[in-house]
C-alpha cells in the first residue's frame, strides 16, 4: 500500500521503504506532523528518483543510496536511515554535498541480544527437532521415559566471542555472561566502558581460535566484507557455532557453506545474509545445521516503537538546524 498525506506548507519528507518499520501497528504520526510527508511501502530502483526527486527529507531503511542517485537529487538536505546500519548510503559523497546523513543507534539492542541466545539455544539444544519430533508419535512410541535425536550442548563453561563490542556487543556479553559462558571479544578500539561483565579482548585470530561461540555484532564497513572467509573459519574448533546478527555481507557465505558441510564447524545461526531478501542458490540454504531467522532480531514492536520515536527525533532536531546521531560529520562539507 502506498500513503500520502495531506500536503501542508512544511518540508518534503519522503519515506522510500516503510513497511517493515510500520506493517499496521506502529504509525507515522510523528513524522508526519513534521511536514509533507509521502510514505512508500517498499521502492523497486526504477521508482526510486521519481518519487525521491522533490524530497528535501528521506528517510530510508534498505534502498541503496549512491552518489549517482545523490546528484539525480538536488533538493535533498537531509538522509535518517530506519536502521543502525548506514552501508546502504554512500556517506562520504552525501557529506560533500553537505547532507547529513543519521542513523537509528541502540534501538533494538535487547531485541538483537534476545534473538542471538534463540538461534544459539536452537543449535544447543535442537528444540524445533524434538518439537517435530514429539508432534511425530516418537515419544508416544518410546520405550523409554525420554529420548534425543542429537548431542545436547550445555553453555556453562563454554567460551564465548564477540566480535564487535558496542551496545549489542554488551548485552550479548551480559546474556552469555548469565550462562556461566566465559567472555572474550575483538573491538578496534577498546571501549573505556565494559559493562559489568568480565571481559578479556584479544586479537581476531584468537578469538576465532579459542570461541566454542563467535557472535558477529559489528557493523559493515568497505574494509570488513567478507572478512570471515575461509582462512578465519579454518581457525575455529571443531564443534564451534558461528552467529551472525549484524550484516550478511560479513561472511563469505560460500566459505561459511563449506565449512558446514565438512564439519569444520558444528553449525551457524543467521539473521542476515549477503543479499535480502534471500536469493534462491545461496549456498547456506543446503548447507547442514544451518538455523535461520529472515532478519528479524531488530523487529520487535517494543523495538520499532523506539525506532520511531528516534527517527522523530532526527527529522525534528535536522529541521531545528542541529542534526543528531549524525555518522558523516568527517565527509561533511565545511562553511
Amino acid at each position: 500500500m502506498t500513503c500520502v498525506t495531506d500536503m501542508t506548507e512544511h518540508t518534503n519528507i519522503v519515506i522510500l521503504d516503510g513497511y517493515t518499520i510500520n506493517p499496521g501497528d506502529n504509525p507515522w504520526d510523528s513524522v508526519k506532523a513534521l511536514g509533507n510527508c509521502a510514505i512508500y511501502d517498499r521502492t523497486v530502483p526504477e521508482l526510486k528518483l521519481e518519487r525521491a526527486r522533490d524530497a528535501e527529507i528521506i528517510l530510508i531503511s534498505k534502498v541503496n543510496l549512491d552518489e549517482a542517485v545523490l546528484d539525480a537529487l538536488p533538493k535533498l538536505k537531509y538522509i535518517s536511515l530506519l536502521a543502525t546500519g548506514y552501508n546502504n548510503v554512500d556517506v562520504a559523497a552525501a557529506g560533500r554535498r553537505g547532507i547529513p546523513v543519521s542513523n537509528i543507534p541502540a534501538y533494538s539492542t535487547e531485541s538483537v541480544a534476545q534473538t542471538t541466545f534463540a538461534l544459539l539455544l536452537e543449535l544447543a539444544q535442537q528444540v524445533g527437532l524434538h518439537d517435530a519430533s514429539v508432534k511425530a508419535g516418537d515419544w508416544v512410541s518410546c520405550p523409554d521415559h525420554c529420548y534425543w535425536k542429537t548431542p545436547l550442548l550445555e553453555l556453562d563453561g563454554l567460551t564465548l566471542g564477540i566480535v564487535g563490542y558496542g551496545t549489542i556487543g554488551k548485552a550479548v556479553a551480559r546474556i552469555g555472561a548469565a550462562f556461566g559462558m566465559k567472555i572474550i571479544a575483538y573491538a578496534p578500539r577498546i571501549p573505556q566502558d565494559v559493562g559489568p561483565v568480565h571481559v578479556r579482548f584479544v586479537p581476531l585470530e584468537e578469538l576465532f581460535a579459542t570461541a566454542d561461540v563467535v557472535s558477529l555484532n559489528c557493523p559493515q564497513t568497505q574494509e570488513n566484507s567478507g572478512f570471515v572467509n575461509a582462512r578465519l573459519l579454518g581457525l575455529m574448533k571443531p564443534g564451534a557455532f558461528l552467529l551472525n546478527l549484524a550484516r550478511g555481507g560479513l561472511v563469505n557465505e560460500g566459505d561459511l557453506a563449506q565449512a558446514l558441510h565438512s564439519g569444520q564447524l558444528a553449525g551457524a545461526g543467521l539473521d542476515v545474509v549477503a543479499h535480502e531478501p534471500m536469493l534462491a542458490d545461496n549456498p547456506l540454504l543446503k548447507a547442514p545445521n544451518c538455523v535461520f531467522t529472515p532478519h528479524i532480531a531488530w523487529a520487535s514492536l517494543a523495538a520499532r516503537k523506539r525506532l520511531m520515536a528516534i527517527v522523530t527525533a532526527n527529522v525534528a532536531s535536522f529541521i531545528a538546524g542541529s542534526p543528531v546521531n549524525v555518522v558523516n560529520r568527517q565527509f561533511l562539507k565545511q562553511p
